[in-house]
């Protein structure tokens, strides 16, 4: 029986040690490791959030990797933003465990949007909110609070525009005219948290 060749076995060699390395530089890019930054998964959910991922109902697997829970609750209400920030001062973090923290963000609110009577109710305001962060099985998830969607005004004038479109009844193209210029109308007042892009 012939033995393979030295060169047969360093490129084997090579190939397997370039495969891993490969594998383990993927793994970094996983959503959520542990050897990332929390506030990166904190990042990620509400850029989603802002851009409207949370309007329907087949776009909660884009948010699923960066939350510990299995189902969206039915909304009644959205919260329409002007941007917000994942405060990334460690020192205002409350730090619960290795695995564990809580990291504050701001969100510049316009208003509230309700789904039934598509009404929109101006209310501009800074919200601060505490995000429980913690590793499950081996990532950072969002464990809570469950907020309502926080939606940024720029996209929710686009689907309310789109809505109006597809509306048929005459009724209801009427509220959504309305809530479409209350959403345009909205004034907004400069601040340091981040703007919507």
């Amino acid at each position: 029986m012939r033995r393979p060749s030295i060169k047969i076995l360093l490129w084997i060699a090579l190939s397997l040690f370039a495969l891993t390395g490969a594998m383990a530089g993927e793994s970094l890019a996983v959503t959520g490791d542990v050897r990332k930054d929390p506030a990166a998964v904190v990042k990620a959910y509400f850029s989603l959030d802002m851009k409207g991922a949370r309007l329907e109902a087949g776009s909660w697997e884009a948010l699923k990797p960066y939350v510990d829970w299995e189902e969206e609750p039915a909304w009644e209400h959205a919260v329409v933003i002007e941007g917000y920030e994942v405060v990334e001062d460690t020192a205002t973090w409350e730090v619960l465990g290795q695995m564990e923290v809580i990291i504050p963000v701001k969100f510049r609110v316009s208003g509230v949007m309700y789904w039934e009577t598509a009404a929109f109710v101006p209310e501009a305001k800074v919200e601060e909110f505490r995000i429980l962060v913690k590793v499950v099985e081996g990532r950072w998830r969002i464990i809570e609070p469950r907020l309502a969607p926080h939606i940024g005004r720029a996209r929710m004038v686009k689907f309310v525009r789109l809505a109006l479109l597809q509306e048929s009844d005459t009724g209801r193209k009427a509220k959504l005219t309305t809530l479409l210029n209350k959403l345009r109308q909205t004034e907004v007042k400069p601040t340091e948290i981040k703007k919507e892009p």
